[in-house]
């Protein structure tokens, strides 16, 4: 286990933590909380140095950390370099075991007779012939295809570099993992995927996240630092809530912020309720007031205190998309879509990675103009449209009061400041340049600037990517008192399902209303997965199915065409063909000699399935021989356990051909019916 007793740290000069005492154990999955700023990062650091790994060496002000001698750890680290290493390669180098025999016994000129033996016994005991899969089913699961395994990790942007980085961590035989924001270069697919993984990793998961639906669906531990305080909670994300409103329920103040939220919940509600363009949102607010028990104890303490400003104008509709294909160049992604935002318009647009939605999204924002169809907007259009192009292309030089200066004109720099502050740009941070903004604060800027500009439409590409929890429950309140329309694509469930009001699926270039909430999208979406994964499986598969059915259509004589006139007597016997008993019989004759190759095949390689099972019976009783591992039989052992290596590599390649004939097999009598 990992046991901090009475721990204090400081770093340049500030104390981040004091008199920390906890214990984690293997097995345990544990969420990392707290503010930006309070040492979640260094709590990080200073395991890796403990452990004799990281970049960054944190020392102890005082106190004691214990870990296993023979623990191994595994970090997930935030910067990706660029490098001509393939893909699948960089991700099995994660697997610092199997990659290093596997080098050696690629490389065999520098390496010892002996030491040969002692390789291929320890590559059979790391299971390392199943490696590479692993490695592939880990990719697959984080959205990788099989045609992006051999390009170079250069070649890859920045988000999928840190895909590809959080693989190569996944690959690692660890016993702590440190995860430090998984979630946030994933779409929902792929979260819900990295989910069941980390439920079912034996070891100790240490995981830093902004994302409460991930926290609570992965979680069984919450160790929150507030305060230079570390405790450690049972339970996950939702638990950790109760548990911690309950020790905050003495403090007026929380008590005070909360009702205050209610109030400007309750007025919404009163004021709409009634009114029909209204009610979704207004039903929408009752179960945000439900649920404020559990948002108290995050906004009590919470710097954010912002919300949008009421729209000043708005017609209906104020974007139309009709009968539209959208795509690039001449060829369509999505087609004959149909989309109509009015100021009622609350949307939240699902689908998987690659489905269309970001290219629905700058169609609808008019970046990217339809091939076919029609776009409209309204004169009265007052778009907000947050993504991640808006936040790069912040003036790097300029200050937050500097930028919003030039949109708000006269107004006084007070006002400004107050505005800036709702957002917790204070003190020094209002002067300080953007360029020295992390990831989260020049978020909280793009926010605060589209807020600035009233608003009618809120377009928003994955507005969370880089905010905390607490930035995330002042946007989803702020959201729900904004008066226009919102379009959003989130992979944060939590801000989605207390949004919006209807879900549209974009998926096979179309886009559909979704019939469900946020959580039968994640059947959805494993359903899919499902599907996929079994036909990358049987690509080849279905190759012979389709080659199988023309030759059949070929191979089929008159006589039993004409035979295949409709029974007009009856509906149901409409497209069923009759046929004599001499047919019938010639058709089953000429079914059996087109898949007669296939069976023959089948049946020689299941003889030779047969053979090399008993030739590695034959060979593990030979290697049981104690006396073949002595000094004079090393070269016998070396010829045995080649022979070996090659037998299960034989082994491995046939059954993966047994399985692909006797699913073409299937397939192939399918066709027949």
């Amino acid at each position: 286990m990992i046991e901090f007793k009475d721990v204090g740290v400081r770093r340049d000069g500030r104390e981040l933590f004091a008199g920390a005492s906890f214990q984690l154990h293997p097995g345990h999955k544990v969420g990392l909380t707290g503010n930006n700023g309070t040492g979640k990062s260094t709590l990080f650091a200073l395991l890796l140095t403990r452990m004799g790994k990281g970049d960054t060496e944190v020392t102890l002000d005082r106190g004691e950390v214990s870990i296993p001698d023979s623990w191994h750890v595994a970090h997930m680290a935030q910067e990706v370099g660029a490098t001509t290493q393939s893909a699948i390669d960089y991700v099995l180098s994660g697997d610092e075991q199997w990659y290093e025999i596997n080098a050696s016994l690629n490389d065999l000129s520098s390496v010892s007779d002996e030491q040969i033996g002692v390789l291929h016994q320890q590559f059979d005991e790391i299971d390392g012939y199943r490696t590479p899969t692993k490695a592939a089913q880990i990719m697959a699961g984080l959205g990788f295809n099989t045609s992006q395994h051999e390009l170079p990790v250069e070649g890859f942007s920045g988000g999928w570099r840190m895909r590809l980085n959080l693989a190569k961590t996944l690959m690692s035989r660890a016993d702590l993992m440190l995860l430090d924001e998984p979630t946030n270069h994933l779409d929902l697919d792929a979260i819900l995927w990295l989910e069941t993984w980390i439920n079912a990793y034996t070891g100790l998961v240490i995981v830093i996240s902004h994302d409460q639906a991930f926290l609570d669906a992965t979680v069984g531990h919450i160790l929150h630092v507030e305060q230079q305080k570390i405790t450690l909670y049972t339970g996950n994300y939702q638990q950790f809530i109760r548990t911690r409103h309950e020790r905050m329920a003495q403090q007026q103040q929380a008590f005070e912020k909360q009702e205050a939220t209610k109030a400007h919940l309750d007025d919404f509600i009163r004021r709409f309720r009634a009114k029909a363009s209204k009610a979704k949102q207004a039903q929408s607010r009752i179960k945000q007031l439900e649920r404020m028990a559990e948002l108290s104890p995050m906004m009590a303490d919470n710097p954010f205190s912002f919300q949008f400003y009421e729209p000043a104008n708005m017609s209906s509709p104020l974007i139309e998309l009709t009968n539209a294909d959208i795509g690039y160049s001449t060829t369509p992604l999505l087609h004959n879509a149909n989309v109509q935002v009015t100021p009622d318009t609350r949307i939240g647009l699902l689908g998987m990675n690659g489905a269309g939605k970001s290219t629905l999204i700058k169609a609808l924002v008019g970046e990217l103009g339809v091939l076919t169809g029609t776009y409209r907007v309204s004169d009265t259009l007052k778009l907000g449209y947050f993504n991640q192009h808006q936040m790069d292309i912040l003036d790097a030089k300029a200050t937050p009061i500097e930028m919003l200066r030039r949109l708000a004109g006269k107004t006084s720099d007070a006002m400004l400041r107050s505005f800036l502050g709702s957002f917790d740009f204070r003190g020094e941070r209002i002067d300080t340049p953007s360029e020295l903004f992390s990831g989260g604060e020049r978020a909280r800027l793009t926010l605060a600037l589209i807020v600035w500009q009233r608003p009618n439409v809120l377009v928003l590409d994955e507005p969370t990517n880089h905010l905390d929890l607490q930035m995330r429950q002042a946007l989803t309140i702020a959201l729900q008192g904004f008066q226009g329309a919102v379009v959003l694509v989130s992979h944060d469930r939590e801000l989605i399902a207390n949004v919006c009001d209807e879900l549209f699926l974009v998926h096979d270039g179309k886009i559909d209303e979704f019939d469900g909430d946020i959580s039968d999208y994640g059947k959805w979406l494993a359903e899919k997965r499902k599907q996929e994964n079994s036909q990358d499986k049987n690509t080849s598969k279905k190759k012979s199915k389709k080659e199988s059915k023309k030759f059949v259509s070929r191979e089929t004589d008159n006589d039993q065409v004409s035979n295949k006139a409709p029974d007009n007597s009856s509906k149901s016997k409409a497209t069923t063909p009759t046929l004599s008993k001499d047919a019938q019989r010639k058709l089953a004759a000429e079914q059996r000699k087109l898949t007669a190759p296939v069976r023959r095949e089948i049946e020689e390689t299941e003889k030779t399935l047969a053979k090399i099972d008993k030739q590695l019976v034959t060979l593990e009783e030979k290697l049981a021989d104690t006396a073949l591992y002595e000094e004079s039989r090393k070269s016998d052992l070396l010829v045995l356990l080649n022979e070996q290596t090659a037998l299960q590599q034989q082994h491995s390649n046939n059954e993966e051909k047994l399985l692909l004939l006797m699913t073409t097999l299937e397939e192939m009598e399918a066709g027949f019916e």
